[in-house]
């Protein structure tokens, strides 16, 4: 009797112990769950400014990568470009619990206090377009190499001027890093053999404004009559002054910049513009979003030789300084410009 109910005892043990197994295992389905439900993160995406095609693209590329990621981003900005306009945004991102930050910074200094005020909460910050201080960021999302894409509207410009004459640039903002890093290398570029019969006179500022931009061109004009070229590595920049220039029937003042198709197209197929350039606006952000998630599932810590797949993408990695680069800058001419449609 008692050999029965020991035995009685030991399978009641036993049935007991895979129950308790059956309930770690559920129980450690839950935390899996959760596992894998923290993976959907909270992504705010803040650009210069908003209201302007090419950060609409940016936001729209950014929303596309995050439904296909299964995060949530969310785009929002100042209405303009000045140095400490993004700090409010930075601020409500790191209160409202987002998982991490990509900015496109007006200042690159301006905006470290609160990024890494953010960062002290856990927030990770990316950093895209127009960089931020180094230690404000893990990564930062880089258009096509600075060196190419400042040589290579010295080249557009230059060849349609026959490298030769007074040209002037018609940038953004006087801080925006991504900016200044371009015009340095148009300058670098100038001192070489092949474009120094040409001459820089002077570097305005339209602070991506429309309206200003459109009065620093006219004021160029006025200024140096003798003016050849014009370059404007900012897509309201390189609009207003297409504008101005048609308008004005100057167009024998060669025009050359970053500008996006769908804005340029009237002037390029007019002739008052030759070539333009750019990048896919919405594949930045599409693939800063990417950079984004990876850094929150800890895949990348912006050490260089890092490798991930972004999509329809394909395999990017990440460069010396912490950077991954989107592509080579697209040049749109007369015989191009209406296959891009963005």
């Amino acid at each position: 009797m008692r050999r029965k109910r020991l035995s009685l005892l030991l399978v009641v043990v036993g049935i007991a112990g895979i129950v308790a197994g059956l309930s770690v295992s559920v129980g450690n389905a839950g935390p899996g769950k959760a596992a894998k439900a923290a993976k959907s993160y909270k992504v705010y995406l803040i650009p210069k400014f908003i209201g302007i095609p090419v950060f609409t693209e940016n936001g729209k590329g950014a929303k596309e990568a995050g439904k296909k990621l299964g995060d949530s981003v969310t785009y929002n900005g100042p209405t303009d470009a000045t140095p400490t306009s993004q700090v409010s945004f930075i601020d409500a991102a790191a209160r409202q619990g987002y998982n991490a930050i990509i900015i496109s910074a007006n200042d690159p200094n301006a905006v470290a206090p609160a990024l890494n005020r953010a960062k002290a909460r856990g927030v990770k910050v990316i950093s895209y377009d127009a960089d931020t201080a180094r230690s404000a960021r893990i990564i930062y999302v880089s258009p096509p190499a600075a060196k190419d894409i400042g040589y290579a509207q010295v080249e557009w410009v230059g060849s349609q001027i026959g490298y030769k004459g007074q040209i002037a640039i018609l940038s953004a903002t006087p801080t925006a890093a991504n900016q200044n890093t371009w015009i340095k290398f148009m300058k670098a570029a100038l001192k070489t053999k092949k474009y120094r019969n040409m001459k820089l006179v002077k570097v305005a500022y339209g602070n991506d404004n429309d309206t200003k931009s459109a009065q620093e061109t006219q004021a160029l004009l006025q200024a140096y009559p003798n003016l050849k070229g014009i370059i404007s590595p900012t897509t309201v920049g390189v609009a207003a002054a297409a504008r101005v220039l048609s308008q004005a029937k100057k167009c024998s003042v060669r025009l050359t910049g970053l500008g996006l198709p769908s804005q340029m197209r009237t002037y390029v197929k007019s002739g008052c513009v030759k070539k333009v350039g750019l990048w896919s606006e919405r594949d930045f952000g599409y693939l800063a979003e990417y950079v984004a998630h990876n850094v929150l599932t800890g895949k990348l810590t912006g050490k260089a030789g890092q490798s991930f797949k972004a999509g329809r993408l394909g395999k990017r990695s990440v460069k010396k300084g912490g950077v991954v680069i989107l592509s080579k800058p697209l040049v749109f001419t007369k015989k191009n410009i209406d296959k891009y449609h963005f």
